[in-house]
């Protein structure tokens, strides 16, 4: 991540699919973005001049099953994790992300359809150097049983567990080092899941409309619905990182640093940025 240029997307690439809450058709569109501009979110069915929300952890109003962001003027986009993780794991810079809804297309559930495009799309390097953000000492932030710990590392690194009743996740754990551990082959098939039993009360809440089992695992007690099973044997686990990574780079840049987590979730993941820059001791951009 160091010692190297930004990059953004050669050329406009599109797709459309379901929103996983909403339920409504989304078109999204990715285009290349320059320099120092970041990830920007484009509601192109929204007023110009109002309708542009920055992917930054200070615009993240909505935590409840997905990361929602919303800009001054009201304008949102929903469930953008999946998305955020995949320009993550492409080492994308500058992007702009058009819709022509309120919520990220679905796809399969995972970030690996969001990769494709990226791949059919380009990358570009650009001229400007990238900057991180390095971690100069340790930060923690707790919720009962969730942590989210970070300290000064050479690199990129999580350790991520998770702990469930359920007998076909219990507790799960995964060592993501980006020295050695591929995003696209370790983590980005990885899928969103789901109880059955909780399929009902989302339902009642206005949440998971599109949901299906094209685009999510559905488990019913002790077994997996979905024909096919599992794409990894710790598929929970790994999609929990991913999910992990995409709400990191509402940073707005790469982070350098080890991570340790426990039942971290979109809340603690937010509330963790917060505390990070806060501390403005703890880092420094690089």
């Amino acid at each position: 991540m160091l010692n190297i240029s930004q990059k953004t997307i050669n050329s406009k690439v599109s797709c459309n699919s379901v929103g996983l809450h909403s339920g409504a058709q989304v078109k999204m569109s990715l285009l290349p973005a320059p320099c120092d501009s970041g990830v920007v979110f484009r509601r192109i069915d929204l007023e110009a001049g109002k309708n542009e929300i920055k992917a930054n952890y200070k615009n993240v109003t909505t935590t409840n099953l997905g990361t929602t962001i919303e800009n001054e003027h009201g304008a949102k986009v929903a469930t953008i994790e999946h998305l955020m993780a995949a320009i993550w794991g492409c080492g994308i810079d500058n992007l702009v992300v058009e819709l022509d809804g309120a919520e990220i297309p679905i796809m399969d559930g995972s970030s690996e359809p969001f990769v494709f495009l990226i791949e059919c799309a380009g990358i570009n390097l650009q001229e400007e150097q990238r900057r991180v953000i390095e971690i100069i000492k340790k930060i923690r932030v707790e919720d009962k049983d969730k942590f989210v710990e970070i300290e000064p590392a050479k690199d990129f690194s999580i350790d991520l567990t998770i702990d469930f009743s359920n007998k076909q996740i219990k507790q799960q754990r995964f060592d993501y080092h980006s020295t050695f551990t591929s995003f696209k082959n370790d983590i980005c098939r990885a899928r969103t899941f789901c109880f059955k039993h909780e399929i009902d009360h989302m339902h009642s809440l206005g949440l998971a409309k599109g949901g299906s089992l094209d685009n999510a695992i559905v488990i019913d007690e002790d077994k997996i619905i979905n024909e096919g099973g599992l794409r990894y044997s710790d598929e929970f686990v790994r999609h929990k990182t991913l999910d992990f990574i995409g709400d990191m780079y509402l940073a707005g840049h790469f982070i350098v640093g080890h991570f340790s987590a426990s039942k971290a979730g979109h809340g603690i993941n937010n509330a963790f940025l917060k505390k990070l820059f806060e501390d403005r001791s703890s880092w420094r951009l690089v």
